[in-house]
């Protein structure tokens, strides 16, 4: 199997059909599908399952997508670094971001990049924690923006503390005006979301031992307020989600307080493709300068 072989799996996969892939890759419908059914009697299993209402992975071609991803990454890094000793720089870069980091700082960091290298790619995938850090071990992206919690084994570079806030509907009654003992909580009707996207908030859960009751299991965290704000239950947010809010609710600080900690993983620093040690160092720089 050759590289090329490799990029049109890809291809394929990302495009959804043999059709969409060819006019991406500028090829003839037939020579992609040549190509798969040839990847498929050298490799003596089935990678897609073709039906009228397209293609799919087989379980197979599933397994296989990592390690054709890994090759694929490895070209990018080694192109990307014959351009650099070159004196150029071309390349790209695939950032894995979850909601409130997507809104609040990518822009800034994506437009003051490109500014500087107005030549290098930049590819954005937003999703949850579990979506970030599975793209992160799959190699669908480069750097990736995680909290403590969630990083799991991964090495994390911290960048920015985000305040934990009780976040409550404007009736809701409370001993004190400015802030909430976690003690309070215990108990209390909470509005969740799923723990790939709430990981720090169950984790303060875990780490106070609250027992709290909840009948609301929502995706997104305007949702999550938005029901919040109709009375249906409190809810704890990172202060970062809670810039430009429509919905009118009360928030208070925690006592004792309480953050996550949001950082970069990447999978292997030393191995970074020129462009992607780009973006990085411009990460940790842009943090820097907005903490002073």
């Amino acid at each position: 199997m050759t590289l090329l072989s490799y990029q049109i799996f890809q291809t394929v996969v990302e495009q959804g059909s043999f059709q969409q892939a060819a006019q991406v890759m500028n090829l003839t419908p037939s020579a992609i599908s040549h190509a798969i059914s040839t990847m498929e009697k050298e490799l003596g299993f089935p990678l897609f399952n073709r039906n009228k209402n397209g293609i799919t992975l087989t379980s197979y071609g599933e397994n296989l997508q990592p390690y054709i991803l890994t090759v694929l990454n490895s070209d990018t890094k080694l192109q990307q670094a014959i351009s650099e000793f070159n004196g150029l720089t071309h390349g790209s870069v695939k950032l894995g971001t979850f909601s409130s980091v997507c809104t609040s700082f990518i822009p800034d960091i994506v437009s003051d990049f490109s500014k500087k290298h107005p030549n290098i790619e930049i590819k954005i995938y937003q999703g949850t924690y579990d979506d970030v850090y599975n793209w992160l071990k799959t190699g669908v992206v480069d750097i990736g923006f995680l909290s403590e919690s969630s990083c799991k084994e991964l090495n994390l570079t911290p960048v920015y503390d985000d305040e934990l806030l009780v976040i409550t509907p404007k009736n809701y009654k409370t001993k004190h005006k400015e802030f909430i003992e976690i003690s309070e909580l215990d108990g209390e009707k909470f509005i969740s979301q799923r723990e790939s996207t709430d990981a720090d908030i169950q984790e303060i859960f875990r780490k106070y031992k609250l027992n709290i009751h909840s009948s609301c299991h929502v995706v997104d965290d305007l949702s999550q307020i938005a029901m919040v704000a109709a009375g249906l239950g409190i809810c704890i947010m990172p202060m970062l989600v809670m810039q430009n809010i429509p919905y009118d609710v009360n928030t208070y600080v925690l006592n004792p307080s309480e953050h996550r900690t949001i950082g970069i993983c990447s999978i292997n620093d030393e191995l970074m493709a020129p462009a992607v040690k780009s973006m990085h160092k411009h990460i940790l720089n842009y943090f820097k300068s907005i903490r002073k």
